[in-house]
């Protein structure tokens, strides 16, 4: 990627982080801003870095040249039909060690926090969420609202606030949650198709099922049954998840999700964006249509723009609390190189009905 890049540094001023409201944790998309191309070794990670049209022009160009090359079409399906597969090897092989905890969630999604713990600021929840990926905007869950649909009985019936992560691979997320909601009236479900995923959360020294449930499913099936009834939930959780399945079917899926939300529940999404690093990478041969690739493993990956999250969420009847695009400049100063990442945050709410 040395080629790739070509660095202007533009001059733009700090941005300030934002003073604590309410007892929750600031959620800037960071504050780091690269002002003296001298400094440019001094951090691993510098934010809100700006494009050149020529930046962008070469990772359109790079990316039409990696995606000329198609997997042939009858290859294709056992990308999306076997992908548990391929998940389940991933699993297998790299136990919880490819992932680092997701500590910046708090950061990010202060709506994580349960009302009953929002005065909490832990200190660990302060520490710099650059490690893995690294927004504003704030908004209170609904966690008095009532079920408009019951089961007899289910996981964290009696809770008064709840949340699901999607895609919890082997919970990197999950304990983070599990940690802070302890103690607290909050309950945590996470579910994910690779049944190895599952069994590494379940059998996690901290998992605990008096606050957490964690069961295997499929999101793509919108048929089969959660274990809590429709509008039971606070807060979805989708971080890194939907590029990991066809695009043609995230549509079904964010619509689905969207119908076990409250009124005036939240999505928080997360995931790779157009012209990352990761896309610019691949190469000949493994792309499966415009912007959606196969890794060597198997496993899949779809690249985001801002306006495609708006439609997969407002299409499904959400309304935009925040839809950003996260540009950040990776640094290695051990070997002097620069790269570009993209991803694509946002936070989508359940509109409340009005009655006259």
């Amino acid at each position: 990627m040395r080629g790739f890049l070509t660095l202007t540094v533009r001059a733009v001023s700090r941005v300030p982080r934002r003073p604590l409201s309410g007892g929750r944790p600031p959620a800037p998309l960071g504050a780091r801003v690269l002002t003296n191309p001298e400094d440019i070794f001094q951090h691993n990670m510098w934010d809100h870095v700006q494009w050149t049209e020529e930046e962008t022009e070469k990772a359109r160009l790079r990316a039409e040249e990696n995606s000329k090359e198609k997997i042939p079409v009858e290859e294709q399906s056992k990308y999306d039909g076997e992908a548990h597969k391929y998940w389940d090897r991933f699993y297998e092989l790299h136990q919880r060690k490819f992932f680092r905890n997701r500590t910046w969630l708090f950061t990010e999604f202060p709506e994580l926090l349960p009302p009953d713990t929002a005065g909490l600021c832990r200190p660990e929840l302060e520490q710099d969420s650059r490690s893995e990926s690294g927004n504003r905007e704030k908004q209170q869950p609904c966690g008095s609202c009532t079920l408009t649909s019951h089961m007899d009985t289910f996981p964290g019936q009696h809770a008064a606030f709840r949340i699901l992560e999607v895609g919890c691979g082997a919970g990197n997320s999950v304990f983070p949650i599990i940690s802070t909601i302890r103690g607290s009236k909050a309950f945590l479900y996470c579910c994910d198709f690779s049944s190895q995923a599952v069994e590494l959360i379940q059998e996690h020294p901290d998992y605990d099922p008096a606050v957490c449930h964690a069961f295997v499913r499929d999101i793509c099936d919108t048929r089969s049954p959660f274990p809590f009834p429709p509008e039971s939930l606070d807060i979805i959780l989708v971080v890194f998840v939907l590029s990991a399945i066809h695009p043609a079917r995230a549509q079904d899926v964010v619509t689905s999700l969207a119908g076990f939300l409250k009124q005036g529940g939240i999505m928080l999404f997360r995931d790779y964006g157009r012209y990352d690093l990761a896309q610019l990478r691949f190469k000949k041969g493994q792309c499966l249509s415009e912007n959606f690739y196969t890794r060597q493993d198997g496993t899949c990956v779809y690249f985001f723009t801002k306006d495609e999250v708006h439609r997969l969420f407002s299409d499904a009847g959400l309304e935009e609390l925040q839809n950003l695009e996260d540009r950040r400049l990776q640094v290695n100063r051990g070997k002097k190189v620069v790269m570009h990442r993209v991803w694509v945050q946002s936070k989508y709410r359940k509109p409340s009905l009005i009655s006259d």
